[in-house]
């Protein structure tokens, strides 16, 4: 429990917005005892968000008022960060949670971590637990390895399962970030067969231009969902790109670089029906609510 709470009047309720990332590269170095994997990959914030909305209340009762209506509560990952939180520090306070979803789920965007992310920075001060990042982290941690990069706040080197953190500064270029609106688990992708590694360990340098942009995770995806690999040959005939177009985490969503948003818009327009699409721009940090 933490001794240091003080209470303080409820704050009026406020959007927080809570972004996509991508992965710029993917590479899977080796498989650890627990399960889990050790990977090198470079984390980029997109300015596309969902928003969630918290409004303080004192019964000590966590409720998801409206939003993310088909990830029934007992799994949403933002009602178990608030009730980790509150949990951990023993605060005799609650919350109503609103949430407008916009990153499609089970694309690899991130999207569930950024919104546990999100509500542990948020209800952290709104609740004046006054926890340290280094503490938020460690809980985001234990609902997934994504969690610490929004914690963090920074587009990032990052290694371990995801949660060692070099923080970079990237050129803000645009994405066209499109969707096959199909959810591959992640569980069956690091269980899959084509799962492929690369165990030679690379340095940040080495990564300064995209050097090795492969995705270890590819091939099990697109063996999952073939649409994977349409979508990438689509995003080739697109014109003045950067790079070659990749695929982001452990899937389904693919994306294509570009150095102006004309031409990420015009890309945008030529999509095929069945898929959605967005263009995002590059952040280096995570807005402040």
């Amino acid at each position: 429990m933490n001794s240091n709470i003080t209470e303080q009047p409820l704050l009026m309720p406020k959007i927080w917005l809570s972004p996509a990332k991508i992965n710029l590269f993917l590479h899977i170095n080796s498989k650890r005892e627990d399960g889990y994997h050790n990977l090198q990959t470079i984390f980029q914030l997109l300015d596309y968000y969902d928003e969630l909305t918290f409004s303080p209340t004192q019964d000590g009762v966590i409720t998801r008022v409206s939003g993310n209506e088909n990830v029934p509560e007992e799994i949403d990952l933002i009602v178990k960060a608030a009730k980790a939180l509150q949990q951990a520090t023993g605060t005799s306070l609650g919350v109503d949670i609103s949430v407008v979803k916009r990153i499609p789920a089970g694309g690899g965007l991130g999207g569930g971590s950024s919104n546990a992310a999100t509500t542990l920075i948020a209800l952290n001060q709104l609740w004046n637990t006054q926890y340290s990042n280094q503490q938020l982290s460690e809980i985001g941690l234990s609902l997934g390895a994504d969690v610490p990069i929004f914690i963090a706040g920074h587009s990032a080197w990052a290694e371990g399962v995801g949660e060692v953190l070099t923080p970079m500064s990237l050129p803000k270029h645009y994405f066209l970030v499109v969707s096959i609106n199909k959810h591959i688990s992640t569980g069956e992708i690091f269980s899959h067969k084509a799962l492929t590694m690369t165990p030679l360990i690379g340095k940040i340098c080495d990564f300064s231009e995209l050097i090795n942009p492969h995705n270890d995770c590819l091939e099990a995806a697109i063996d999952l969902e073939g649409e994977v690999l349409e979508a990438l040959e689509h995003l080739k005939s697109a014109k003045n790109y950067l790079y070659q177009p990749r695929m982001t985490g452990t899937g389904s969503c693919v994306f294509v670089e570009f150095k102006h948003e004309k031409d990420a818009l015009v890309a945008l327009d030529n999509l095929p029906k069945q898929w959605s699409g967005f263009v995002a721009q590059a952040l280096n940090t995570s807005p402040k609510p």
